[in-house]
């Protein structure tokens, strides 16, 4: 039988900590470099205004944010071993949902709709493995949990980590 992975959306496949950074500058004016951001919370690293939750329910955020590198490659490479799922606690911003399954269509056309979950909590998410930036998600999954490197989370070190799809890759090829 076929193993699972669940694979968060937001700084694991899309690249928002580059997308905060430009759209801070673009509203801001303030350039922000990613090693100053480094072991910060979101809103410690763009504190202007609320600018974070800002951004998040501003239209064509999520539907404009770059992919990640290495990350379609890596995913379509995943698809020949595993089932794997998009996974997004994307229930906090609902407008987020039509953008964020754009955006998916768009870069991930080969995952298909029956593989695309978007939730509150990812506790209820039962895959072999989670791929996520956030260890409030990991934390809880049953099973094996993969922390994908961000600023957020760089300072911490309880799960697996993988510092890029490469890392991913490495990893689970002792999974298949």
């Amino acid at each position: 039988m076929r193993k699972s992975i669940a694979i968060d959306m937001d700084g694991v496949i899309a690249d928002v900590e580059a997308h905060f950074i430009n759209w801070y500058e673009r509203v801001y004016g303030i350039k922000v470099l990613p090693r100053d951001i480094i072991g910060k919370t979101e809103s410690e690293a763009f504190p202007k205004d609320g600018a974070v939750h800002k951004f998040v329910v501003t239209p064509g955020f999520f539907r404009t944010a770059p992919v990640m590198k290495g990350a379609v490659e890596a995913v379509k490479k995943l698809t020949v071993h595993f089932d794997v799922y998009i996974v997004s606690a994307a229930m906090e911003f609902p407008l987020s949902l039509p953008e964020k399954l754009a955006w998916l269509n768009e870069h991930f056309p080969f995952i298909g709709w029956r593989n695309i979950i978007f939730c509150g909590d990812k506790s209820v998410i039962n895959t072999d493995f989670m791929i996520d930036d956030y260890p409030k998600n990991l934390n809880y999954h049953k099973g094996t949990p993969i922390m994908f490197t961000s600023f957020h989370n760089a300072n911490l070190n309880h799960h697996i980590r993988a510092n890029n799809w490469d890392e991913v890759l490495e990893l689970m090829e002792k999974e298949r």
